[in-house]
């Protein structure tokens, strides 16, 4: 009798160990199947395209070609990549950077100050914030190695719609005026005449736009003949 009750403890115990196996599988898979819905679920303010509203998230830039961009920043999207460029806009970092990478129809990169495309900060690599939003015309994205992880303070543009960027670049704010001017970046692997960063500030901080400096244009030989020739000649 005994031996009977033994062995009929053992086999029920045998029989329920997959059933118990199966619950913790379902509970994982219903764990992750919650978060994965919670992260679809997550609701991104839309853009505001008043400059002045929020100008705390408003990123000026000032560009050589005599033009200001101003772009809104969102930190409800990607709130660390917004706080590293805040910071870096307010210690004067991309202050005389050039556009060094701008692919017609595709984008127009800057934010490295060694203006090769490998450069960045001395501040550490950011974690991605990827999110839902798209890459549209105008979208400000921050750019990266290979590592999903290795964004620093290098940016892009992008010109039109890229949507294969969406979930593997960190889409961070949109250009809300002045969309032309960005158009007008000067094109090229670095560029032969690169568009630069004559300055770059936060709107709360009202910095006044820069002073620009037309490019000196070497004088040409003068003779007497041409100072005593007709006008008009």
């Amino acid at each position: 009798m005994l031996k009977t009750s033994l062995a009929l403890a053992a086999a029920l115990a045998l029989a329920s160990t997959p059933f118990a196996a199966q619950a913790q599988d379902d509970a994982a898979v219903d764990a992750a199947a919650t978060e994965e819905t919670a992260a679809d679920t997550r609701v991104f303010s839309p853009v505001n395209f008043n400059v002045e509203e929020d100008r705390e998230n408003i990123l000026l830039l000032d560009l050589s070609n005599g033009e200001r961009v101003a772009i809104r920043l969102k930190p409800d999207w990607a709130p660390n990549h917004v706080e590293r460029i805040k910071t870096l806009t307010r210690q004067g970092f991309y202050d005389g950077v050039i556009f060094h990478r701008v692919i017609d129809g595709f984008m127009a990169q800057t934010g490295d100050p060694t203006g090769t495309g490998t450069g960045g900060s001395q501040l550490p690599d950011i974690a991605e914030e990827f999110h839902g939003m798209p890459h549209v015309r105008g979208t400000v994205s921050m750019a990266r190695a290979g590592s999903p992880d290795s964004a620093n303070s290098q940016f892009f543009i992008v010109f039109y719609p890229r949507f294969n960027l969406d979930q593997n670049y960190t889409n961070f704010g949109r250009v809300i005026a002045n969309m032309p001017a960005v158009d007008a970046i000067q094109r090229g692997e670095p560029p032969a005449n690169p568009t630069r960063i004559v300055q770059a500030s936060i709107a709360a901080d009202n910095k006044p736009v820069p002073a620009m400096t037309a490019p000196r244009v070497q004088d040409e030989d003068i003779s007497a003949s041409d100072l005593n020739a007709p006008l008009g000649n």
